[in-house]
């Protein structure tokens, strides 16, 4: 393992919401913080996602709710999950959705992944919240990780039914899709757009459907890989925090939205007060950098790095979740 803090494998199958986080919800206790699963329909296919309201809950009472957004290739179950659990036990109601064309959502191909699918999912999910009993519509947050932060970004340019913007390790999903990590495959943008345009021709045409991204690597493979996000990426999806509905894989033909969009495009419109938090040791930290210095039209702005922490340890290392949630709890007490 290259991890540096050692993982407790977290497994599916004993959790009853098939949570894979530490510390997860195994049971619904009165006077305790409370998950419910629940579908709901955004432009014709079925979301699933889980609400979780805070302790001693009563419908009748007026809460602030968060949305938040899971990284590329997650599901509520990991990460969001987790986030998503640790804010309603500071009095939030929240709620976690599995992208459409992912996890337990539905629509097709699977694990379709386009910039205006996953940003739609996030005006979705403020529709679907803030209709939920005892829910404040006028005290909406939104915290997107990973990719879901480059998309809550752009969802909040326009969505100003959120009145505060947090990010965690953002991940410009756009920007690395046509540059490559670290703006590693710069010489190679033309000709991964033909392969994009050929794998749309060739679906379109009924055959097979071609996806990127994904991969069965071993411990030597994954080790070998060039970028730590990426080595301890492959352990948190596919070792630690592995869940069914989880992927690296999309249809190759996404690249063809994917890489003409950018999270920083227009980011000048999020006036709302933002708090971007990513680790210090973080690869990605790039994204994060250039996306707050963008963003000029939110005057009250704050980038946080978690002191030696890198993108995935974000997730899940208990002392960065923790320093994740002290950031959050005052961001949010003073915002919504």
């Amino acid at each position: 393992m290259t991890t540096s803090t050692a993982a407790v494998a977290a497994d599916y199958k004993k959790n009853p919401f098939t949570l894979v986080y530490e510390g997860a919800i195994t049971r619904n206790e009165p006077g305790k913080v409370n998950i419910h699963p629940v579908n709901y329909d955004l432009n014709g296919l079925k979301i699933a996602a889980n609400v979780y309201t805070p302790a001693n809950y009563d419908p009748k009472k007026k809460y602030a709710a968060i949305v938040v957004a899971h990284p590329n290739g997650g599901v509520k179950e990991q990460t969001s999950g987790l986030h998503a659990e640790r804010l309603a036990e500071l009095g939030y109601i929240t709620i976690a959705m599995d992208a459409a064309y992912q996890g337990s959502s539905g629509g097709e191909p699977r694990s379709t992944d386009k910039p205006q699918f996953r940003i739609e999912d996030i005006h979705g999910a403020a529709d679907f919240i803030t209709h939920y009993p005892g829910v404040d519509a006028a005290r909406l947050g939104l915290l997107g990780i990973c990719g879901g932060g480059g998309y809550s970004l752009s969802a909040a340019k326009s969505d100003k039914r959120f009145k505060a913007v947090a990010t965690l390790s953002m991940f410009n999903s756009g920007r690395v899709r046509r540059n490559g990590f670290e703006d590693s495959q710069l010489n190679t943008i033309q000709q991964r757009l033909k392969q994009a345009s050929d794998a749309r021709a060739q679906e379109k045409a009924g055959g097979q459907i071609p996806y990127s991204g994904d991969a069965d690597m071993t411990d030597e493979q994954i080790a070998a890989l060039p970028f730590e996000m990426y080595r301890q990426g492959y352990e948190y999806y596919w070792r630690t925090h592995a869940h069914p509905g989880s992927t690296f894989k999309y249809t190759t033909s996404s690249l063809l939205d994917l890489m003409r969009w950018d999270a920083t495009d227009q980011i000048e419109l999020i006036d709302q007060p933002l708090l971007m938090i990513a680790g210090s040791k973080a690869d990605s930290l790039y994204m994060s950098e250039e996306a707050f210095a963008k963003a000029t039209g939110a005057k009250d702005k704050e980038l946080f790095k978690i002191d030696g922490a890198t993108h995935i340890e974000t997730y899940w290392v208990p002392q960065y979740v923790d320093a994740t949630m002290k950031k959050l709890t005052a961001f949010y007490a003073k915002t919504l």
